[in-house]
């Protein structure tokens, strides 16, 4: 029986538990997700030095996945754009059962090995791409489907599972193992499984945005102020990494479109805004680099 269907041992009397206890024993129960994170933590470095010189060269992220952890994937691609300005069509999700999946469960579409197959097919992957493949059994069909039709194309396999030696983790280029074992509800693996994926993803594909020059010391500076609030954290982004007032900080971010990174090089190295954006173009994107030229 795999780890993450077998019958818990603990909290076996959960049905009659009181309400604090029953709230405790699944906050509980879920710190063991971040304590599996962090004993694969060598594993997901080494996706991430994999996957860097890949998408940097034009590459692709793309998620492949059903049911919770497809559902991860679709949240981790989606996310990228807003935080990041990550274009949206290089962060991409499969979804066992499509589109419909993200709001209803689709019986049997998570056995389908060749539509997994056909749905990555698709999107033509080629050897920059970088695919994630989310199974909390590790032996999903449709996830193993796309496994072997990224494979045949020369794209990077990451696997990502939660029982130890399962088939997608063994076929995977780099496998990432989340060992979190037996759940307090047993079988449900959008318990403390999904948690352990869902803080795997958050820190690879962060991890890679970093790599990709996509922040500056640990702020935000590539977002899409998309909405007011984002507006203005652009605002504060940019008067925190330049010490500039309020009035400066506006001034300059109209100036270029809003982009944050333009800004604070052009604050910071005193040039204009057509001069920043050559320097980060220069320094691929990086701001600390991009200020540091005027010293050259």
């Amino acid at each position: 029986m795999l780890r993450t269907e077998a019958p818990s041992a603990s909290h076996l009397d959960l049905d009659r538990y009181d309400t604090q206890d029953l709230v405790d024993a699944f906050i509980d129960d879920q710190s063991l997700a971040l304590a599996a994170v962090r004993a694969a933590g060598g594993r997901i470095a080494e996706a991430v030095e994999a996957a860097v010189p890949r998408v940097a060269a034009g590459g692709r992220l793309i998620y492949a996945g059903a049911g919770t952890s497809g559902r991860l994937g679709v949240l981790d691609s989606v996310e990228l754009y807003p935080t990041f300005s990550w274009p949206r069509d290089r962060a991409l999700a499969l979804l066992a059962g499509g589109e419909q999946a993200l709001f209803e469960a689709i019986e049997g579409a998570e056995d389908r090995f060749d539509q997994g197959q056909a749905d990555l097919l698709a999107l033509k992957p080629d050897r920059r791409d970088v695919v994630f493949l989310l199974a909390a059994s590790g032996s999903t069909p449709y996830v193993l489907g796309a496994l072997q039709a990224a494979r045949a194309a020369g794209a990077l396999t990451i696997g990502i599972a939660n029982n130890p030696e399962a088939p997608l983790t063994h076929d995977a280029e780099v496998a990432i193992t989340l060992d979190t074992g037996a759940e307090v509800i047993s079988g449900s693996t959008r318990l403390k499984a999904a948690t352990a994926q869902k803080i795997a993803l958050n820190t690879l594909s962060s991890a890679v945005m970093v790599r990709l020059n996509k922040v500056y010391g640990n702020l935000m500076v590539d977002l899409q102020p998309t909405n007011a609030k984002l507006y203005r954290r652009a605002v504060n982004l940019t008067m925190h990494a330049t010490g500039s007032d309020e009035a400066t900080a506006l001034e300059t971010l109209a100036a270029c479109g809003y982009k944050v990174k333009v800004a604070i090089v052009a604050i910071l190295a005193g040039v204009d805004v057509a001069s920043a954006e050559a320097r980060l173009a220069s320094a691929e994107g990086s701001v600390r680099r991009a200020v540091q030229a005027q010293t050259l």
